[in-house]
């Protein structure tokens, strides 16, 4: 049984573009992979190496989870937990800090890109994130990681951290591989097609669509789309970016090939029958998806949910703790033994 292991910061709400991009492509992984255990985590330690609003903190990290299940994750198939309720996650950070060099971590290039977007001080955490991104990953002996381009440098770390500690204490982690999913399709902005979607301070609200929009505001965003004057609905991303932009989503949403899509509308002569059926086609479909979230966001069920996984986790992480702490000599045998199994379900 192979491992994927994916996390997700609570940092911001999730728009379409998320929708779309990732969260639709796990949903499809899980039935996909039949012979792979899934861990994703809801990230909130990575959270917090710039300043969080506590009380805003703790709503995303509940908001993030419910919409992720609503969206079609099945906690039958997934573990889906909270990274700070499994301790093992920052225990093993810091042994992988103690792994690896300041120098590898200050060539990081994300670090650099927040380093000057930083108008307060750089918090330490920052710096030393990478370290325990590996941790999240080498903690499940995961196989499979999901990453996007921006991501790669991060694994690489990963895989070298983990080889590093392998040679120096013997054979311990799994050597993580990094794995590209179907690309999910990559939705731009509503009013700069040229851009992707992203709830940000350079665009207005009209340019993105999030999952927890009024129904009738998102018809509204969809009608207001930029387009071009031509007229014709034809996907070219090139000379018409903003229709191509909204036949992808129209495509992603309802699985029709864009060439079918192309087909459908080729006798209109304006835009605005095809953007009155996309706006109910996006409207219909997330509304479904906040039906549900309405379900779960303040229910047992969603805590319960969370409780499982955390628990699935927290059993595999201790085990492997317990692995690492005797391997560097920093654990009593009989403290090893109750670590690894106060967790296990009886």
């Amino acid at each position: 049984m192979k491992r994927l292991v994916s996390g997700i910061k609570p940092t911001g709400e999730l728009t379409l573009g998320n929708y779309i991009g990732a969260i639709k492509q796990f949903v499809k992984l899980q039935d996909e992979l039949e012979d792979t255990e899934f861990f994703i985590f809801i990230a909130d330690l990575h959270a917090i190496t710039t300043p969080q609003d506590k009380q805003l903190l703790k709503k995303r990290v509940r908001d993030i989870a419910a919409m992720y299940v609503a969206c079609g994750l099945d906690p039958k198939k997934v573990n889906l937990f909270v990274q700070s309720e499994v301790l093992e996650h920052p225990l093993l950070g810091y042994i992988m800090e103690s792994t690896a060099y300041i120098g590898e971590m200050e060539r990081m290039t994300q670090y650099k890109d927040k380093k000057q977007k930083q108008t307060e001080g750089i918090r330490t955490s920052l710096l030393t994130y990478p370290a325990l991104m590996a941790a999240d990953i080498l903690l499940y002996d995961a196989n499979l990681v999901p990453v996007g381009q921006d991501q790669v440098q991060h694994l690489e770390l990963t895989r070298t951290l983990a080889e590093r500690f392998n040679s120096q204490y013997g054979e311990t982690f799994v050597v993580p591989e990094g794995f590209t999913p179907k690309v999910g399709a990559k939705i731009k902005s509503l009013q700069d097609p040229t851009k992707k979607m992203s709830k940000s301070d350079a665009e207005t609200p009209k340019a993105y669509i999030l999952l927890q929009d009024d129904i009738n505001q998102i018809k509204n965003k969809i009608r207001s789309a930029v387009t071009d004057s031509d007229a014709k609905i034809k996907f070219d991303e090139k000379n018409k970016p903003g229709i191509s932009n909204l036949l992808t989503i129209y495509s992603a949403i309802t699985d029709m090939p864009i060439k079918d899509i192309e087909e459908k509308y080729k006798n209109e002569t304006s835009y605005a029958s095809f953007k009155e059926d996309l706006a109910n086609i996006v409207a219909d479909h997330i509304k479904r998806i906040q039906d549900r979230y309405k379900e779960l966001i303040n229910s047992k069920e969603l805590d319960e949910i969370l409780d499982n996984g955390a628990m699935k986790a927290s059993f595999v992480a201790k085990r492997k703790m317990a692995k690492v702490l005797s391997r560097i000599g920093l654990q009593r045998k009989k403290w090893i033994i109750r670590f690894t199994f106060f967790m296990l379900p009886f």
